[in-house]
């Protein structure tokens, strides 16, 4: 019942279908209209504890005493799909032993078809859909946020692998091996590079004094030497992952999407010349990054994807 996949909406049947994204900041939902699109979602902060009664009340509340026939969630990661469980880092309560939150919406909403993928896997597929990489069966998708996630799509199809954790792209490691301890323990992750927090920190150390990825981009964007080269430092981090992953599965299409990737020219000049770069064998010709288009909702879009198919 977690399996990741896609098809054409399915035919309406009286039932509605809902969209549900986990984050760790906030709890998204909403009703899938028949064309695959979330309705206006309703959204609330994600509290510190008791996150399942939350997500419970949401469901509830978008459902309107409508029976429920699917139920899409996208959620923070690492996810479990052969559990059905998650364990976000950023929610505490969940984060050590992970929450079995498959079962929980199956019995919250009996008989209905539940279907779970990471955030990422999520945003890239709503971008395959209905966004940046229309019409493209083959694609990466890149998070470039409060840190980096990611998902690929093969032949149409999201790859998810043993866990459902395939295409996090936020530890692939390929600027400095012994660089900044990361949150996954391990060193030089491109999310301690080139995520907007990890960005920030390296251009306070280097003497700027702003607050913030936005105040960053800024500087930037007006010349200040130190913000110019925390902006180049990530773009070309993320330009050479994105190379790199390009040549692992053979795609010609990355979509990069999250609020630190609106950074404007300081991020996405570097971004590119670095995958002009490293992108040099023959099959990658023609390989393009572009900007996703579907904003800060593309997750919850994406939860909404995963239910259009109803076969195992």
């Amino acid at each position: 019942m977690t399996q990741a996949k896609t098809g054409e909406p399915a035919a309406s049947t009286g039932f509605v279908r809902l969209a549900l994204d986990i984050g760790g900041t906030k709890l998204a939902a909403a009703v899938i209209e028949p064309d695959g699109r979330p309705a206006e979602p309703i959204r609330v902060p994600t509290p510190p504890s008791d996150v399942w009664a939350a997500c419970r009340d949401l469901l509830t509340e978008v459902a309107a005493g409508q029976p429920v026939d699917a139920v899409g969630i996208s959620s923070a990661g690492p996810v479990d799909l052969p559990a059905g469980s998650v364990a976000p880092i950023n929610i505490p309560e969940w984060a050590a032993d992970g929450f079995p939150i498959v079962a929980a919406i199956e019995n919250h909403v009996p008989g209905a078809r539940v279907r779970l993928a990471g955030d990422g896997v999520c945003a890239v597929l709503a971008e395959h859909r209905f966004g940046a990489a229309r019409g493209e069966p083959n694609c990466i998708g890149m998070v470039v946020s409060t840190g980096i996630g990611g998902g690929i799509i093969l032949n149409g199809r999201p790859v998810t692998g043993r866990t459902g954790n395939a295409g996090h792209l936020g530890h692939v490691v390929v600027v400095d091996p012994d660089g900044d301890p990361c949150t996954c323990g391990g060193r030089g992750c491109v999310e301690t590079v080139a995520s907007g927090p990890h960005s920030v920190r390296w251009a306070q150390a280097h003497g700027w004094t702003g607050a913030d990825g936005k105040q960053l981009a800024e500087d930037a964007r007006t010349g200040h030497p130190v913000a110019l080269a925390a902006l180049e430092r990530a773009g070309r981090a993320v330009g050479s992952v994105l190379a790199s992953v390009a040549a692992t599965v053979d795609a010609p299409l990355a979509v990069v999407g999250g609020g630190f990737s609106l950074s404007g020219a300081p991020l996405w000049d570097p971004l590119l010349a670095a995958v002009a770069e490293h992108a040099g064998l023959s099959f990658l010709h023609g390989f393009r990054v572009v900007p996703a288009e579907l904003g800060s909702g593309s997750s919850l879009i994406g939860a909404a994807c995963l239910v259009d198919d109803p076969t195992d």
